[in-house]
C-alpha cells in the first residue's frame, strides 16, 4: 500500500530536518504527497463501506501539513517526520473520534479515538461511560477489538474526576483525558500488497468504539 520511498524519504527528513534540505528536496515531497493524497482516498471510499460518516470527507479535510507549529514548541526542527491522516466525520477538526493511520519509519500505527478533548467533551464522553458501562465494556471487551488494541491508550489523571461517585464499578476508564486505541504496524506491514485490506479490517474493529464516543456529541 505504501510505497517504499515514502520511508526512505522520512527516514532522511529525521536526519536532516531543516528548510535548506526540504527545499532542496521538496519535488520529491511533492510527489510523495500526491501518491499518499491517492491513498487516503481509496481508504475514505473504503471506510464509507461501513461508516457512512467518512463518505462525503476529502483528503483535505484528512490529511495533516508536514509543517510544524514551533512557537511553543522546545523542538525547533521545522517538519514533522512522519505521514499522518485522521478520517473522521467533519473533517480533522471536528473534534469528534474517528480513524488514524501513522506512517514514520519504526514507529507506524493504527489508530483512532480521541486525542486531547476539551473539558467540555471530556466530560461528556465521561458521562456516556458512566451512564452507559455495560455496552461500553462489551465493545472495548470484544475479542477482535482487544486483539488489535490490547487496551485505551492515552494519559490519565490519579484522581477520581469531580461529580462521579468513586466507587463506580469502571473508574478507572473514568480517569482518561484521551480515549485513543493503537494498533502498532511494521513498516513492512504498511508495504504489503494486502496492507490496505489489513488495515480497514483494523479500522473496522475500531467502528463501535469510535460510535460510543461520538455519542457524546448528540446529546
Amino acid at each position: 500500500m505504501i510505497n517504499k520511498d515514502i520511508f526512505k524519504f522520512l527516514t532522511e527528513l529525521k536526519k536532516n530536518n531543516h528548510k535548506e534540505w526540504f527545499n532542496n528536496n521538496k519535488h520529491v515531497y511533492e510527489k510523495l504527497k500526491q501518491e499518499f493524497e491517492g491513498i487516503v482516498s481509496e481508504i475514505i471510499n473504503s471506510i464509507s463501506e461501513f461508516d457512512s460518516g467518512i463518505k462525503n470527507l476529502e483528503t483535505k479535510d484528512c490529511i495533516f501539513r508536514i509543517y510544524k507549529d514551533i512557537r511553543f514548541s522546545k523542538d525547533k526542527t521545522p517538519y514533522k517526520t512522519n505521514f499522518g491522516a485522521f478520517f473522521v466525520p467533519g473533517g480533522k477538526k471536528s473534534g469528534m473520534a474517528g480513524y488514524y493511520l501513522h506512517i514514520e519509519p519504526g514507529e507506524c500505527f493504527i489508530g483512532g479515538g480521541i486525542y486531547m478533548p476539551p473539558s467540555p467533551v471530556l466530560k461528556k464522553l465521561r458521562e456516556e461511560i458512566f451512564y452507559n458501562y455495560d455496552a461500553f465494556l462489551k465493545i472495548i471487551s470484544d475479542k477482535e477489538f482487544v486483539r488489535n488494541f490490547k487496551e485505551i491508550s492515552g494519559s490519565r489523571t490519579t484522581m477520581m474526576p469531580k461529580g462521579f461517585d468513586k466507587n463506580f464499578k469502571g473508574a478507572d476508564y473514568l480517569k482518561f483525558k484521551d480515549y485513543t486505541v493503537i494498533c502498532p504496524v511494521s513498516d513492512e506491514f504498511l508495504m504489503s500488497k494486502d496492507a490496505f485490506k489489513k488495515t480497514t479490517a483494523v479500522f473496522k474493529t475500531m467502528k463501535p468504539f469510535n460510535d460510543f464516543l461520538n455519542k457524546s456529541f448528540e446529546s
